[in-house]
C-alpha cells in the first residue's frame, strides 16, 4: 500500500522535535529545539500558534487541570511550567545545574503521570547524561545513568514495559517498569538498529504494542516487532533528519512526525525544501494514547 507523506506545517524548523498529542486539547505540541519553540497544530481547524520561550526545549508534554494545566517542558534550564495564555514560565528543578555540557532532551510521561526526561552531552561525550523522571509531586529522581544522548521513550500496553533509546547506542532497550512507583529494572536490548538506517531518535508505541521510531539521517520512520526486534516497515520521509513521531488525531490514526533542517547541506535543503516541517502519515493502524502530567 503506497503511503502518502504530506507536509502539514512547514515550519522549517532547526531541529523540530517531541510530538506529542492531547486527546484533551486535540492538538499536537512539539519543539524547535535550538530556536527556543513550541508549536501547535490542531488537525480539525488548521488552528497553529507558536511560543517562544527563550530557551533551547527538548520536550513537552501536556499537564492535567488536576495538576494546574499548562504545559510541562524539559529546557536547558531543567523543568519548567509553561501558560500557554499568559506566557509565563515557572522554573521546578533543573537536575543538572552547573553542568554546561548537557541539556535536556526528548521526554514524555508514563501511565502515571510522571515526567520522563533525559539529557544529551553537547560533547557527546560516552556517558555524561542521564535519565530524569519528575514525579507528579515535583521531586525528581535519576533513573538511568552513562547515557550520550537521551531521546525516545514510550510504554507498552501493558504498562509493564518502558522502552528507552539512548542514539548513540543505535538501539531500543526495554525496562521492566513499575507502574506504582516509577521504578525500573533488568534493561534488554529489544531491537538493534542498523546504523546505515541512521540513528534511532523519537519513538511511540501503536495500538498492536509496535513501536516506531524516527531514523535522524535516515530519512525515514522504522515501525519494529520489540518481541523479536524484526524491522516490519520503512517509510521514506522527504527530509534527512527525521526527529521523532507521535500518532494523533481523533482516533489516532494520523503518525505525525518532526523534522530537522539542521545539519543539512544547501543540495540537501534543495531536494528537500519542507525539510524541517511537521509531516502526516495515514497508516491503517491506531496509536496508543499520550498520558498528560499528573494524570496519576
Amino acid at each position: 500500500m503506497e503511503i502518502n507523506v504530506e507536509c502539514v506545517v512547514d515550519s522549517k524548523s532547526s531541529l523540530g522535535e517531541g510530538p506529542v498529542w492531547s486527546s484533551t486539547r486535540q492538538c499536537l505540541y512539539w519543539v524547535d529545539i535550538d530556536a527556543g519553540l513550541i508549536h501547535s497544530y490542531s488537525p480539525a481547524t488548521d488552528a497553529r500558534r507558536t511560543w517562544d520561550v527563550g530557551m533551547k526545549v527538548g520536550a513537552v508534554v501536556p499537564r492535567s487541570e488536576a495538576a494546574g494545566g499548562g504545559l510541562l517542558l524539559a529546557t536547558e534550564k531543567g523543568f519548567v511550567g509553561f501558560e500557554e495564555e499568559s506566557e509565563q514560565l515557572e522554573y521546578i528543578v533543573d537536575p543538572e545545574e552547573g553542568n554546561p555540557d548537557t541539556r535536556f532532551n526528548d521526554g514524555k510521561c508514563d501511565p502515571a503521570g510522571r515526567f520522563w526526561a533525559g539529557t544529551m552531552s553537547y560533547s557527546r561525550t560516552r556517558g555524561a547524561a542521564n535519565l530524569w523522571c519528575l514525579e507528579v509531586d515535583y521531586s525528581v529522581a535519576k533513573r538511568v545513568t552513562g547515557v550520550t544522548v537521551s531521546n525516545g521513550i514510550t510504554w507498552s500496553l501493558d504498562e509493564k514495559t518502558m522502552y528507552y533509546i539512548d542514539s548513540n547506542e543505535f538501539a531500543v532497550v526495554a525496562f521492566e517498569y513499575n507502574r506504582e512507583s516509577g521504578a525500573i529494572s533488568t534493561p534488554q536490548p529489544v531491537v538493534l538498529v542498523p546504523q546505515e538506517l541512521g540513528k534511532p531518535d523519537g519513538m511511540c508505541i501503536d495500538a498492536e504494542g509496535k513501536l516506531w521510531t524516527a531514523l535522524f539521517r535516515g530519512g525515514a520512520v522504522a515501525r519494529w516487532d520489540p518481541s523479536d526486534g524484526s524491522l516490519i516497515e520503512l517509510i521514506k520521509i522527504p527530509a534527512v533528519h527525521v526527529t521523532a513521531c507521535a500518532f494523533g488525531g481523533q482516533d489516532l490514526q494520523t503518525l505525525y512526525v518532526t523534522t530537522a533542517r539542521e545539519p543539512a547541506d544547501k543540495q540537501q535543503l534543495a531536494e528537500y525544501p519542507q525539510a524541517g516541517g511537521l509531516f502526516a502519515l495515514e497508516l491503517g493502524v491506531k496509536g496508543a494514547p499520550f498520558f498528560e502530567f499528573g494524570r496519576g
